[in-house]
């Protein structure tokens, strides 16, 4: 039996200028949750989209966002907000803004799109926003701050309400913003919830959203298919984990962008900070920091300025011990729970469009199977080729059963995991240097490595330099503060001899060709400054020696005259 033929984007009955700009983007053709939900969502459908990590669901409701502003713009007789876009983190509002810009690339003075997820100048936002743009993009907690402040008015026009990433919403703890943002729109709109996991987060939040939807849950894993991503497991213990990153790395084992994930953002800083002694270079993505510093890491990483960037996971930055306490030794930290306090509104391991992942490297495996599929979700993206790499340590074990029984449900009972076969052995010679490295960060070069971090930030952070130019003695004291410590670098532990290579990798040395034509014999050049042979030099040192000759060279004798009596 044939296969169905596949619905093409010039068939959905798209406009033009959308077409246009999809033809832009390189995008041949609809990915299977575009083809399914586009024609539902241009019907006026609520829907509920399920679908894996990387499969194009931005696209997927962005594009009949805009056509059916295009459509209403036919008819409506003012300016007014039609869509209002929601998602958990502000690095995810920035992405989806930028999907959209690029899709009104052909229709952007007819289809204005704004993301007010940063919390800046709210008074710039205002102003913004008094222009009623046609697509609105925000985090839950700045819409309704708007909302409540009258800068926006959805009461009346909104048509289509869309939730991203919607099983991250509640536990980003957005569900009250939610529910009393819901009283703010009007009684009929078309909404869409788009989450990677159908999770029971998501299904309350189906009830108080959606009215009879659509519900697209794909036939397909959570994750790609082994053919387009494999994924590995290795045992080791903390020493190992950095003896053996080190040796990936350096023996270029790992090729392309890579994405290492950790439980702590002290961990992140410990990791950076341990590659660079070896002049290794990467980037954090602390979730403490603005966002858009935070975004500025990200595209640094996508243009390629850095090749390995180092992050954590949302749900252990709940915790500082990252997770992997027991009940009983929580109890006994309670006391030293961490102050710091990281950005509700960022989000790291899930949803943010990373592009070009080759790797994802697993240093701290994941505390549950949703933190796993989102972090494997960051690479394989599309039609690339992408693997995951998990160290396993003796407690985090069972950690990984876990994730192996949910994977092999979804691959019809097949081993997921497979083990990644490393010789720990042949790389010997690393560990001492890696264990030199790895305690050389301590606990105090990490939190000086994050002061300076946050020193540089404030010199230039734009908001500040009207400060400082009234505040000149606080620059003083900011730029003549205490010189920091962190981790020495030394020159030598960038190159690895060749002595520490293993055996396999080691140049050897060129074997004769058989066919080649004998190199005629040198003739012995005979040594010009040497005259007679080996013993006559001996002799004549021996004669000149007057301790051995018992002669005295050189010395004029007198003769005594006759006249001398």
């Amino acid at each position: 039996m044939a296969d169905e033929k596949k619905v093409m984007f010039h068939e959905m009955e798209l406009d033009d200028r959308i077409l246009k700009a999809i033809s832009q983007l390189g995008w041949p053709q609809p990915t299977l949750i575009q083809e399914t939900a586009i024609p539902l969502l241009l019907e006026g459908k609520d829907v509920l989209m399920r679908a894996r990590t990387g499969s194009g669901k931005t696209a997927a409701f962005a594009i009949p966002a805009i056509q059916k502003i295009l459509n209403l713009k036919n008819t409506s007789i003012h300016q007014c907000i039609k869509a209002l876009i929601l998602s958990p983190s502000k690095e995810l509002c920035g992405q989806i803004a930028s999907v959209i810009s690029d899709l009104t690339h052909k229709c952007a003075r007819e289809v204005r799109c704004i993301d007010i997820s940063s919390s800046g100048d709210t008074h710039i936002q205002k102003s913004l926003l008094s222009d009623k743009p046609d697509i609105v993009v925000a985090t839950p907690s700045r819409a309704l701050a708007h909302l409540k402040a009258n800068n926006m008015r959805l009461k009346d026009d909104l048509s289509l309400l869309v939730v991203d990433e919607a099983d991250l919403v509640f536990s980003f703890g957005y569900e009250d913003e939610i529910k009393e943002l819901l009283s703010h729109l009007p009684k009929i709109y078309q909404a869409v919830l788009a989450s990677a996991t159908l999770s029971d987060d998501v299904l309350s939040l189906k009830k108080i959203v959606l009215r009879n939807p659509v519900t697209l849950k794909l036939e397909e894993p959570e994750l790609a298919p082994a053919s387009q991503l494999q994924h590995y497991h290795l045992f080791a213990e903390e020493d190992d984990k950095a003896a053996i990153l080190y040796a990936l790395l350096k023996l270029n084992l790992i090729r392309g962008k890579s994405i290492i994930f950790v439980r702590t953002v002290d961990r992140c800083y410990k990791l950076k900070l341990y590659l660079e002694q070896f002049k290794i270079s990467s980037c954090v993505l602390n979730s403490e920091l603005p966002a858009a510093v935070r975004c500025l890491s990200v595209d640094q990483f996508n243009r390629g300025r850095y090749q390995i960037i180092v992050a954590s996971d949302e749900k252990a930055l709940e915790q500082p011990d990252g997770g992997m306490l027991a009940g009983e030794e929580i109890g006994k930290k309670k006391k030293q729970k961490s102050k710091r306090r990281k950005d509700r509104e960022s989000g790291v391991s899930r949803g943010i469009d990373f592009q070009h992942v080759s790797n994802v490297i697993n240093f701290d495996f994941p505390l549950d199977v949703t933190s796993y599929v989102h972090r494997a979700g960051r690479t394989a993206r599309g039609n690339n080729q992408g693997s995951v790499l998990s160290f396993v340590s003796i407690r985090e074990k069972p950690l990984m059963e876990a994730v192996e029984d949910h994977l092999s449900k979804g691959f019809k009972g097949q081993q997921v995991l497979q083990k990644y076969e490393f010789a720990l052995e042949e790389v010997e010679g690393f560990r001492y240097r890696s264990r030199d490295a790895w305690r050389a960060v301590t606990r105090v070069a990490v939190r000086e490595a994050r002061l300076k971090e946050i020193k540089q930030e404030l010199l230039n952070c734009k908001k500040l330099q009207g400060y400082f130019e009234d505040n000149p003695t606080d620059l003083a004291a900011l730029k003549r503060d205490k010189a920091l410590h962190t981790v020495r670098v030394q020159p030598q532990l960038a190159h690895v001899p060749e002595y520490l290579l293993p055996a396999a990798l080691r140049a050897e040395p060129a074997e004769p060709d058989a066919d080649a034509p004998p190199e005629p014999k040198k003739r012995k050049q005979p040594n010009r400054t040497s005259f007679g042979s080996a013993k006559r030099h001996k002799y004549q040192a021996r004669q000149s020696n007057p301790l051995k000759s018992f002669k005295v060279t050189n010395i004029k004798q007198t003769v005594p005259s006759t006249g001398d009596t």
